[in-house]
């Protein structure tokens, strides 16, 4: 056993106990629900806690491990998902209140990749209404466990707070203009946001189709990797899922990263970002130069110019996602959401389709500039968690919130191209700091390696909130 205290282990760490037969599936996932009842009234990561269905799944994983059939290294080990994946038998409220009473019949392709890898599912994690950025005032928003005053990163937010307080092992995000990198960098975790179609968004409630990414936060690239190769690959009930072949997502990842071409643009890391933040990231960039990386100059284009088609594309496809509750149960939605649904239907086909056209062109823009690199570095966020208050978070929604704080997120939700998040440093507040490295379509294994490495070579994966 290490010195880390069991619930702050990582998945492979817990995986080779298990294996190995020196910790049980029970013993753990018991743990981990004391933990829950004791730390979670507080922290409200949890929308819903499934303690007999994991107590259940703890003891077949247990009784399949001691017969020999060891699934993998999720098997016996506890998870939670985002509350927007359908779950059988236990309901599904995507943070909503026409939602509350929402029990599916079937699981999400992620939530039955995850059973049928073995793992054992704790239950389901609080989230913004419609995983947009305010919380329906009929349900309980989840807090930073670094600093419960602060930003705990919107839509996955459940899901960046129990993960790091050691809540769970790793959990899944939904990520459609920058949620599981928000709440990955405000929570102090790494958080993978696949290429678009690498994971089936069937049985997950929609925001905005062609945006929505389903990935996994943990805490750390290499537990990412082990999460991402259980629920990726194509699904027969989701035709936009890829039927490109699943890697490894470990392969290498113990290999180091010499020669690696990863791309710096100065510039894009420092202008309009908090200084602390903008040199945790230079500093990172120093780091992977010395672990053998190449380092690429690279010009970024002016991507802030194109984020106002986000709004645009987000809001109108949400309207089409709500379509059987608004506008008829409009009064049912929280001010927040409500006024996003409204500006969505506000929207006209000149207006979707002139913001499709500037996503278009800031695709190619953002190609050309990965035209000779491996990776692209740079922050996840424009700067640490900010102080926020329930008020706030509850809305209406903020016209004055503006688009420059998803100048990290929203080109590759635009394009679909994978990033990984990992923290790289704290605050002199003491909050985490996050850097973001950014792959070709379909690079997830490589993501996961230049993580695991730099992971290796700093401290910063290794701390954890004073909860």
């Amino acid at each position: 056993m290490t010195d880390t205290p069991l619930h702050y282990m990582t998945i492979t760490e817990v995986a080779a106990l298990i294996e190995a037969r020196e910790l049980s599936p029970v013993e753990v996932t018991n743990a981990m629900l004391e933990r829950i009842d004791a730390e979670d009234g507080h922290l409200k990561s949890y929308a819903t806690v499934m303690a007999d269905h994991a107590v259940a799944s703890a003891q077949r994983a247990e009784r399949e491990i001691a017969a020999g059939d060891y699934r993998g290294p999720l098997h016996g080990v506890p998870i939670a998902v985002k509350d927007l994946c359908f779950t059988n038998g236990v309901r599904t409220m995507g943070g909503a209140k026409v939602y509350m009473d929402h029990v599916p019949d079937f699981d999400s392709t992620v939530v039955a990749r995850l059973e049928s890898a073995g793992s054992v599912l704790l239950g389901k994690l609080n989230l913004t209404e419609g995983a947009m950025g305010g919380y329906n005032p009929a349900l309980q928003i989840p807090l930073n466990p670094w600093n419960n005053d602060r930003w705990a990163g919107s839509s996955s937010s459940g899901s960046g707070s129990a993960t790091a307080a050691g809540l769970c092992f790793g959990s899944l995000g939904s990520d459609t203009g920058g949620s599981i990198r928000f709440p990955a960098a405000a929570c102090g975790i790494v958080g993978l946001k696949p290429t678009w179609g690498r994971v089936s968004r069937y049985g997950v409630l929609a925001l905005a189709e062609s945006l929505d990414h389903v990935g996994p936060m943990t805490r750390s690239s290499a537990d990412a990797g082990v999460m991402l190769q259980a629920i990726a690959g194509y699904d027969t009930n989701d035709p936009t899922s890829l039927s490109a072949p699943v890697p490894d997502m470990l392969a290498g990842i113990g290999d180091g990263v010499d020669g690696i071409r990863v791309g710096l643009d100065e510039r894009h890391v420092s202008d309009g970002v908090d200084p602390e933040l903008a040199q945790a990231v230079l500093d990172g960039v120093r780091v992977l130069e010395g672990l053998g990386t190449e380092i690429v100059n690279i010009q970024m284009p002016d991507v802030d110019k194109y984020l106002s088609a986000w709004p645009v594309l987000c809001s109108s496809e949400a309207v089409a996602a709500h379509r059987e509750n608004y506008p008829s149960r409009r009064d049912d939605y929280g001010p927040w959401f409500r006024g996003w649904l409204d500006m969505g239907a506000g929207k006209s086909a000149a207006d979707y389709a002139e913001a499709n056209n500037m996503r278009a062109e800031c695709n190619g823009l953002v190609r050309e500039a990965f035209r000779d690199i491996d990776v692209m570095v740079c922050p996840s966020t424009t700067g640490p968690a900010y102080p926020v208050t329930p008020e706030k978070l509850y809305g209406p929604m903020d016209s004055q919130r503006g688009t420059a704080f998803q100048r990290y997120t929203v080109p590759y939700d635009y394009n679909g191209a994978p990033t990984l998040s990992t923290p790289c440093g704290l605050s002199g507040d003491g909050l985490p700091l996050s850097l973001q490295f950014v792959g070709k379509h379909l690079s997830e294994p490589l993501l996961c390696r230049i993580g695991h490495a730099y992971e290796q070579a700093t401290e910063w994966s290794g701390l954890h909130p004073d909860v």
